[in-house]
């Protein structure tokens, strides 16, 4: 298998995330894409998804399956914790 271009890998991450977008906006929250690395995509919650108790099932039954079906490239999110 060829491995492809990670400028094309990073734009199809994003295009997900940004189709993701608006249930976040919806819930007053939002994501910031901090990272792609070995597989794993390392984003930030935002406003009130930051600190949510859904915040488990937003990241692994949402975002994270949705990346890893759209994006070959993708096995796992991560969240990055808000620095103080």
């Amino acid at each position: 298998m060829e491995e492809r271009d990670n400028e094309k890998v990073l734009s199809e991450i994003n295009k997900v995330l940004d189709k993701i977008r608006p249930y976040l906006y919806s819930e007053g929250g939002d994501l910031e894409f901090v990272d792609f690395k070995d597989g794993i995509v390392y984003i930030r919650m935002l406003g009130a998804c930051n600190g949510c108790g859904s915040i488990e099932y937003t990241l692994k039954d949402g975002i994270e399956a949705l990346l890893v079906e759209y994006v070959p490239e993708v096995i796992e999110v991560k969240q990055v914790e808000e620095e103080l």
